[in-house]
């Protein structure tokens, strides 16, 4: 689409909020600056947050400051419901959508889209994927199977991240894989012969791993991964482009999908990626438009924004030549995972659930107990959760 202003002698300032990772400031910071030189009017700013922050910190507060939010999808059905960011089907040419839903890497667009309306546009994609140390374990030794994986897993220099947020999503892609999405209706998160199934399973893989994983995030895998020579193999984790670039790490890593479980082929993981939401307090809405847009377009997601550590949200990107000889076939490598990742709960108070309902899944894999008590205290908080959501399943 064409980037058009308002005159050149009335200067504006916009100012964004974005997360705390090469990955997630670098793409926006350069694109800023590149729309800004297109542009000489317009100043974007862009701050950041921590990953933890990025997960949990209240929306609300985040768009009473700036004008542009770097955010996670299962906000839209909070957006939805409070107005906090604008729709963007109101204010995008319809072609332009079309496109980006057309070319979503898996259910990245349609994850924005809630109550009738596109709340953020998908810039960046990602879902837990394998990464391995290529220099370290050979191709025929990588595990295809739970079974291989628990294997490797024995013999030591696995690692998972383990954090509550991400213990919680590795039990949604369990659910997921065993035939049984989470959160489907009101009465409950799961069938307790599915959740109980799904929570032995990662205790057993979690009896296996270092206890330091309790402490892991994904970033803090594969810098592990990458800063030392002891763990050799990473079985789902959000996947990060930037670890299989030369020159960003001590070591490289490899990505590629993930392991079979049973009949069912390989693992379901579960959505991950960012949009890009214009907040309603913005008084330059034309401009902070046209940049989301700018962002999201096929062009820049396949040039500027990978090339400066971006991982897009556009399908042309990962489909494309240059971006998979910088990153050693990264994209096209794990792109089957994000095609079939299952879309995340979005309600209104999911992010709710999200905050609390990792604590006792970890609680569990770290020190064992009765997986019916964690599925009950699970139902629980997913009650708590629901007091405001007048939708629950994909809308």
């Amino acid at each position: 689409m064409n980037i058009t202003f308002i005159s050149k002698s009335h200067p504006l300032t916009l100012r964004g909020i974005t997360w705390n990772h090469s990955r997630g400031f670098v793409p926006m910071a350069a694109t800023a600056q590149r729309f800004s030189e297109l542009n000489p009017q317009v100043e974007i700013l862009w701050e950041k947050r921590s990953l933890q922050a990025f997960a949990d910190a209240p929306l609300d507060k985040l768009a009473d400051q700036y004008d542009l939010i770097v955010l996670d999808h299962p906000w839209a059905g909070f957006l939805a419901s409070t107005g906090h960011t604008i729709p963007l089907d109101d204010c995008l040419p319809a072609e332009f959508l079309q496109d980006q839903s057309a070319n979503s890497v898996g259910a990245s667009h349609r994850s924005y889209h809630f109550g009738g309306k596109q709340w953020a546009l998908a810039i960046d994609a990602a879902t837990p994927v394998a990464s391995w140390r290529p220099d370290l374990i050979a191709p025929n030794h990588l595990p295809r199977t739970w079974d291989n994986l628990l294997e490797l897993a024995n013999a030591g220099g696995v690692l998972i991240p383990g954090i509550p947020i991400d213990t919680l999503m590795n039990f949604y892609m369990l659910c997921s894989s065993l035939g049984e999405d989470v959160c489907q209706t009101r009465e409950r998160v799961i069938s307790r012969e599915t959740g109980a199934k799904a929570l032995s399973m990662l205790r057993a893989l979690a009896r296996r791993v270092v206890p330091d994983c309790f402490g892991y995030n994904p970033i803090a895998v594969y810098e592990q991964m990458t800063r030392t020579d002891r763990f050799v193999y990473c079985p789902f984790a959000y996947g990060y482009s930037n670890y299989s670039r030369p020159g960003y790490a001590r070591r490289l890593l490899s990505f590629g999908d993930l392991v079979e479980i049973g009949k069912s082929g390989p693992l379901r993981s579960t959505l991950g990626g960012t949009g890009l939401a214009v907040t309603a307090r913005c008084a330059a809405r034309d401009a902070a438009i046209q940049y989301a847009a700018f962002v999201a377009s096929p062009d820049t997601q396949s040039g500027i924004y990978v090339d400066t550590g971006g991982q897009p949200g556009h399908r042309r990107a990962w489909t494309d030549d240059h971006a998979n000889t910088i990153t050693r076939h990264y994209f096209r490598d794990t792109l089957p995972a994000l095609d079939r990742a299952y879309l995340r709960p979005r309600y209104r108070g999911s992010m709710t659930f999200q905050d609390h309902a990792g604590e006792p899944i970890q609680t569990y894999l770290r020190e064992g107990g009765s997986e019916q008590d964690v599925l009950r205290r699970l139902d629980e908080i997913y009650a708590a959760s629901l007091r405001d959501a007048e939708e629950i399943g994909p809308a």
